[in-house]
């Protein structure tokens, strides 16, 4: 159950991060490019989470998964100020 759950996320933050990036090179909104990066780093923590839990279970990759996280919503706090302006 915990790796269906977890290709769902990755699955989900994929499609999100895809969906943001194609509106923002429609309508070129600054701050759909900065929720697209977001989204496209989140994705890559949920890469992380797969391997740690399901591919390689002997390897911790907790420290990657957190600081993806971090820096994803660094990034899009950065872009909400940058925009606010």
């Amino acid at each position: 159950m915990t790796e269906t759950l977890n290709i769902l996320t990755f699955l989900t933050t994929l499609l999100c991060a895809f969906l943001l990036l194609r509106a923002y090179f429609r309508t070129r909104g600054r701050l759909l490019l900065w929720s697209g990066i977001c989204f496209v780093i989140l994705t890559i923590g949920s890469l992380f989470a797969i391997a740690d839990l399901v591919l390689f279970p002997s390897i911790d990759f907790f420290t990657y998964r957190t600081a993806s996280a971090a820096l994803a919503v660094a990034i899009l706090v950065y872009g909400l100020v940058w925009e606010s302006r």
